[in-house]
């Protein structure tokens, strides 16, 4: 099943990221390696510190930023159901 928009610029955007320091590029279909590499980076994020950029945006920016990460989680989480890979935890 193809992957939705939500998660394609995800990808897209962590591809950027990753770039950076020499790593390949994620394509689809996602192996299980690059669920699990998108699901801890989603987790990263979600993290208090990183979630509200270390206080320097507002409560509601910050929530906007939550709803935002948790909704590409749940993207992953069925991509990874709906293409039979493992489902990866979100946990920080």
């Amino acid at each position: 099943m193809p992957a939705s928009t939500v998660l394609k610029e995800f990808v897209a955007e962590n591809n950027r990221w990753i770039a950076i320091f020499g790593s390949e590029p994620m394509t689809f279909p996602l192996s299980q390696h690059s669920a699990n590499e998108l699901m801890n980076r989603l987790a990263a994020d979600l993290s208090p510190e990183n979630l509200h950029c270390d206080g320097e945006i507002t409560p509601r920016q910050a929530k906007a930023k939550a709803v935002k990460l948790y909704d590409m989680v749940n993207e992953l989480e069925q991509y990874c159901l709906n293409n039979w890979l493992d489902t990866p935890v979100c946990s920080y």
